[in-house]
Formats: structure tokens, sequence, C-alpha cells
């Protein structure tokens, strides 16, 4: 069967993509909502806004006309913000004409419902097949071909090997998975601890520092992740610490370096302008905080994040309030469920 692409999202993400497959042999329609930047990257090839100084091969199509870049496309790509998951859906699904493989590269929560991005395709297209791809992969790195690793996560075996097979190059190593929960929650709740590193950058704090937030931040990911019925190994893949390390220690991440601004006294408003694209981080915290009361679940760090971003607090005394919790066995659930000891 031949392979027919469609991407909707012409950020750098939805961008890189589309090279890589490009670059496999595929034809790709991408679509760019903005009608300036579609004709912009028609003329010139390039994504200079999202992703500067990369060539757009021919057999990528620039396109505006979402009903062309979904046309007998047995694959879409959806490579949107997070909160725009949702009205993309409906904008498109009443155009199909086939029934495609939907993969998804949004890394979000829907904050009003607290819905996954799974569970809002359940919604509006309850037949189709879901993949979710995930990992530590910025597209500035797999633009230009740098080795990376990701997973491709989908209750179906068949569908999550195709998958594997249609994005698979030697330099885009795809792995299967069949825990879509986890897979969608490590790559969205990282994104509040990014901004914590940031955070933690932006007020001259060092490695130690970043490390402890790393590793108590990937431990309430998977409490959290549990409780909602994740399969706790998943975190501990490339969707949970693989992403969380990437996210928290490169100047390619948004949220890091929102938090580098808002450590060094910037207003939230300030920091994700001076980003400059959206930071997934800012809404997943508010759908993290949320979600941490209705499971009845201790995230502290999602926490005093969110009490930052919404409520004001100082970051310095957010610290404080960290350090000084009560005292904690570090293996507190092991103790609980097994009475260990000594």
């Amino acid at each position: 069967m031949k392979v027919t692409i469609g991407i909707l999202g012409g950020g750098s993400w939805g961008t890189a993509l589309a090279l890589l497959l490009a670059n496999k042999g595929y034809q790709v329609d991408l679509w760019v909502r903005d009608v300036s930047q579609c004709n912009y990257m028609k003329e010139t090839r390039e994504n200079k806004k999202y992703l500067p100084n990369i060539k757009l091969p021919d057999n990528i199509n620039v396109t505006n006309d979402m009903e062309e870049a979904i046309y007998r496309k047995n694959i879409i790509l959806l490579a949107v913000p997070s909160h725009a998951v949702r009205e993309t859906i409906r904008k498109f699904k009443m155009k199909l004409r086939q029934q495609p493989i939907l993969v998804n590269v949004a890394k979000g929560i829907e904050t009003d419902t607290l819905l996954r991005i799974s569970e809002i395709v359940k919604q509006e297209l309850p037949d189709i097949e879901y993949t979710v791809i995930s990992g530590p992969s910025h597209a500035e790195e797999v633009s230009k071909s740098i080795p990376t690793a990701v997973v491709a996560a989908s209750v179906n075996r068949k569908t999550a090997e195709y998958i594997q097979e249609v994005f698979m190059t030697p330099r885009f190593r795809v792995y299967t998975n069949p825990d879509v929960i986890g897979v969608e929650l490590g790559g969205a709740l990282k994104n509040v601890i990014a901004l914590g590193a940031g955070i933690s950058d932006g007020l001259g704090y060092g490695d130690n520092t970043k490390a402890a937030l790393m590793n108590r931040g990937i431990i309430e990911i998977s409490r959290l992740g549990e409780k909602m019925g994740a399969n706790k190994n998943t975190f501990a893949g490339l969707s949970g610490i693989g992403d969380l390390i990437v996210t928290c220690t490169s100047l390619h991440s948004r949220n890091r370096r929102a938090g580098i601004k808002i450590g060094q006294g910037a207003s939230l408003e300030e920091a994700i302008k001076s980003v400059g694209m959206v930071v997934e981080g800012v809404r997943t915290t508010k759908a993290a905080y949320k979600l941490a009361k209705k499971y009845d679940v201790k995230m502290p760090i999602t926490e005093e994040i969110y009490g930052v971003l919404y409520e004001g607090k100082d970051v310095r005394y957010s610290v404080f309030n960290l350090m000084m919790r009560d005292k904690k066995h570090e293996m507190e659930e092991i103790v609980q469920k097994t009475g260990f000891n000594w």
C-alpha cells in the first residue's frame, strides 16, 4: 500500500517531521494555518519563523488548504499545539473521505476537561486508529538528522509497528509501546518540571538543584500516571525520563527558556513573549495541578510551580517550601506497600 501523508501544523515539529518523511522519499502535504507564513514558505522553501536555514525539498507540498492536506491520506499527523487539537479535528473530520491513522505529536492536556489527546480524539473521531509519538526529540536536531530515539504508542500493536516502519530511519529510531496513557502523560507533564528547571537556572542555582528537581519530578509524574492507569515502567523510558532530561537541560526547550526568564524576575507574560512560541508547560501546569487534586496525588513540585505561575508566589519562597517539607523516606511508596523498615 502506498504511504500518503498529510501533516497538520507548520510549526517547528511539524516541519521537522515533514523533512524526515520527505527525506525517506514520501510525498508530504504540510498544512500551515497562517496564510502569510504559508506563502512565504512556498516562495522561499524555508520555515524561517520556526526552523530557519533548513531548505524544504520539492516533495513537501506546503498548503493553506486543509482539505488538500488530508485528501486521500492514510496517515494524518497532528502537529498543532495541544490546546488547538480539538478545534483542528473539528475542522477536518467532516472532510475525511477515508479512515486514516491519526498520529499525534502534541504534548499536553486539555485544561478544561483534563483529557489527554487520545481521549479528545476518541470523543471527536471514535473509530479512528490512533498513535502518539513522543520522546526526547527537539525539532532543531531532527531537522539536521542528528540521531534521535522516540516511542510510538498505540493500543493496536500492528498500528504502532506500521508507524514505526514509516518513521524509522538510520538517524531516527522508533520504539513501540502499548501504554498510550503513560506515553502521553510523560510527554505532557515533563514540561511542568522543565519550567521548574528553568526557574532554578534563572535563580542561579546549580546542577545539584536541577538533578533533584528532575529526580523528584519524575517520581511525582509516575505517581500520578499510575493513578490514571499508566504502567510505571513507561516513565523510565523515552517518553518519561528521556524526555524529561532533554527538556530540563537544553536551551532548545521552550519551557526551560521561559522558566529561566521567570527565575530572573520576568512575569509569566514577559517570559512567554520572550520565547516567541507556544510554551506547553504553562497550560499543562494548570491541568496537572487539577489532576493531582482530582486523583488525590501528592505533587509538591507541580504545586509550587502552579503557585509561581498562577498565584504570584515568590520563586525563592517556593524553593524554601520544597526544601523544608516534612521529612520523608525516599522510597515512601515502597515503605507503605511492604512495611519495609530497618
